[in-house]
């Protein structure tokens, strides 16, 4: 098994700078500079604060398609790798580069190029950012289901990129779900398109969803035709508080059970409820020591609401409908009140596993804490199985905050094995990058890694597109 042929040192950075001078000054291309600093790095691999950042690669910011395929062929001529990028809230290392890449940013491409009701699509540029493709569609009565933690900041191609999830997987599923076809320009710059703006089609193979969540290894996705969907005509939340973590667990195999299909099913443990309420004076370990927090849509709100209720009093559950108010603390709580004490070493990810095993991967936390030293905490999006763990580690008085010890590391290598052992996955919805490399050889077959290698080649035979990362 062995990946696509290296580019060949031609003549690098610094002759593709003179060339974009001296022939095509209307591209920005930016040479390395400490200014290109946080293009070297995810929001995932970022250094702590006061680490020294140093040079970043040279980054490249085109303003139309034409211009990626200008810049990915003259990348090629001179033998410098590409790394797409879109707003570098990854957090497994894809988007990270180093001093003799190039980076290309599609920061602005950016347009909506299509919003069609009839049919129930969108069209959009990579550079549009999940929220605002919600705020245009919202007037009209429609929305774009996907949404990642980082909705707010996140670039729809850097979803597509990682095949992001979010909180509404549970009902809506992924972004590959939701994309329908795609625009790419390939490594030697042709321009091809793939899919179909039908909701059906089948001819050919499915190229959509073999680019979808590649990671930039294959192509720069520059266009996308995305699905929408009419906003649903009533939206609840509910709190189901529990008196321990293994109690809420174990409960959410009674909304399985249930008839009733929550749009979100999120499950925060008492580590994490305490943690929150520590980082943003909230107080939610007092109402209990794990937390179920679900939002129900759709007609017969009502009827939902009244069997879902049952079921988790059933489970042992404190259960509360939580009026608009309330419900928009309680999300906001769950998307970024997680904060990490700079006095502790931390680290995290991402794993999913069938649903009826989320109980054993919590009871399983205890272990690889006695084993490393470590605290582990934890929120899931129990309704399709992902948890997102972080491992955490007091920094001791005078040790170098920037070198973490090993056994944080293996923690978290535990976490993703345990995962594995229970017919899981390493990585839900976070990706491969450069964080998961060696671990997702260790769930693909041999015979499936060369498989993947061998796309790689016929799409990009000499490795321009982001070498080192996922596969």
């Amino acid at each position: 098994m062995s990946a696509p042929t290296a580019l060949a040192p031609l003549t690098g950075v610094s002759a593709l700078l003179d060339a974009v001078g001296a022939d095509a000054p209307h591209l920005d291309v930016r040479a390395p500079s400490a200014a290109t600093a946080s293009f070297a790095w995810d929001a995932g691999t970022a250094p702590r604060q006061g680490e020294p950042a140093g040079d970043g690669p040279a980054v490249a910011v085109p303003r139309t398609v034409a211009e990626v395929q200008e810049l990915v062929r003259l990348a090629a001529r001179y033998g410098v790798s590409v790394v797409p990028r879109g707003a570098g809230t990854g957090l497994s290392g894809g988007a990270g580069a180093q001093a003799d890449q190039l980076v290309i940013s599609t920061d602005r491409l950016d347009r909506i190029v299509e919003v069609s009701p009839a049919d129930e699509v969108a069209v959009v540029e990579p550079g549009v950012l999940n929220a605002a493709l919600n705020d245009r569609l919202a007037p009209l009565g429609l929305f774009y289901a996907p949404d990642p933690a980082s909705w707010r900041i996140s670039t729809i191609g850097g979803n597509i990129a990682t095949n992001a999830g979010g909180l509404r997987c549970a009902k809506y599923g992924v972004t590959r779900e939701s994309v329908l076809a795609l625009d790419i320009v390939l490594a030697d710059g042709s321009l091809v398109s793939v899919g179909h703006r039908s909701i059906k089609g089948v001819t050919g193979l499915d190229l959509v969803s073999l680019f979808v969540g590649s990671e930039g290894v294959l192509g720069i996705v520059v266009g996308a035709t995305v699905r929408i969907r009419p906003l649903p005509v009533a939206r609840r939340t509910v709190t189901a508080f529990f008196a321990s973590t293994a109690e809420g667990v174990t409960a959410i195999g009674a909304i399985t059970a249930s008839r009733v299909r929550p749009s979100v099913v999120e499950f925060l443990d008492e580590p994490t409820l305490v943690g929150i309420d520590a980082a943003q004076n909230s107080d939610l370990r007092a109402r209990g020591a794990a937390l179920l927090l679900i939002e129900l849509d759709g007609f017969g709100i009502d009827e939902q609401t009244a069997e879902l209720t049952a079921a988790l009093e059933a489970a042992g559950a404190r259960v509360r409908v939580e009026s608009e108010t309330d419900a928009e603390v309680f999300w906001e709580l769950r998307r970024s009140g997680r904060r990490f004490d700079e006095r502790s070493w931390f680290a995290g990810g991402d794993v999913a596993v069938p649903k009826s095993r989320i109980a054993e991967m919590f009871a399983g936390f205890s272990a690889i804490e006695s084993r490393h030293g470590v605290e582990i905490s934890a929120v899931a999006h129990a309704g399709d199985g992902n948890l997102h763990p972080v491992v955490t580690l007091p920094i001791p008085a005078g040790a170098d905050p920037a070198n973490p010890p090993a056994a944080l590391h293996h923690a978290v290598d535990d976490i993703v094995r345990a995962a594995l052992a229970l017919g899981g996955t390493v990585s839900g919805e976070h990706g491969i990058g450069t964080v998961k490399r060696a671990l997702a050889a260790e769930e693909l077959a041999d015979r499936v890694r060369a498989a993947q290698f061998a796309i790689k080649s016929a799409l990009d035979p000499v490795g321009l597109f982001n070498p080192g990362k996922a596969l």
